[in-house]
C-alpha cells in the first residue's frame, strides 16, 4: 500500500558518498585529498578559516548602481495642464497649483515647464521657469514672476551686475 510513510527516495537520485581516508589503493589514502600541511589539512580546518581580504567582503554585499541626490527636486507643472485647470486672468501660484491636484506639495517649491500650448491669460507665480515656458507665457499675455528663494537668487545677480556696470 503507498502511504507518505511508506515512501522511498529513488536509488538514482542518491549520489553515495567520496569514501576518503581508506588506504593508498583507493586513491584517497594518504592525505586524503586534502594537501599537505597547513590549516585546511587538519580536522575542523576548513570551517574555521576564513578568508580576511576585503575583495571577498566587497564581492558579498549588494551593489545599488546610480546614485541618489540629496537635493530636493521641485514639483514639474506643464502649461498644457494650466491650460486645462485654470480659467483665463486667475492667478496661478503654488497653492492654486496644489488645490488643483497638478502638484503633491509645496515645501520643494515648483517648476513650470514648456510642454504644451498655452492660450489663456495667466498670472503664473512659481520657483523656476525653463525659457521657452516664460516666453509662451508672456506672448499669450499673461505674466511669469519668479518667487521664493530662486527670486533672491535672481535679485543678488542683477544686485551684482549693477555693481559691475
Amino acid at each position: 500500500m503507498l502511504a507518505v510513510h511508506t515512501l522511498k527516495a529513488n536509488k538514482s537520485n542518491k549520489k553515495p558518498n567520496k569514501r576518503v581516508g581508506r588506504g593508498n589503493s583507493s586513491g584517497k589514502g594518504t592525505y586524503s585529498a586534502r594537501g599537505l600541511k597547513g590549516q585546511k589539512s587538519r580536522s575542523g580546518g576548513k570551517s574555521g578559516l576564513q578568508t580576511r581580504s576585503i575583495k571577498a567582503y566587497l564581492l558579498r554585499i549588494p551593489k545599488n548602481r546610480g546614485f541618489k541626490s540629496l537635493q530636493n527636486k521641485p514639483e514639474v507643472v506643464n502649461l498644457s495642464d494650466l491650460e486645462n485647470k485654470f480659467e483665463a486672468g486667475n492667478k496661478v501660484n503654488a497653492r492654486a497649483l496644489l488645490k488643483a491636484g497638478l502638484i503633491s506639495t509645496i515645501a520643494n517649491g515648483v517648476k513650470v515647464l514648456s510642454n504644451g500650448t498655452l492660450t489663456k491669460k495667466l498670472l503664473v507665480e512659481a520657483n523656476a521657469f525653463s525659457e521657452t515656458a516664460k516666453e509662451k507665457i508672456e506672448k499669450a499675455g499673461g505674466q511669469a514672476t519668479v518667487v521664493g528663494q530662486k527670486a533672491k537668487d535672481i535679485l543678488k545677480e542683477e544686485a551684482n551686475k549693477q555693481k559691475d556696470a
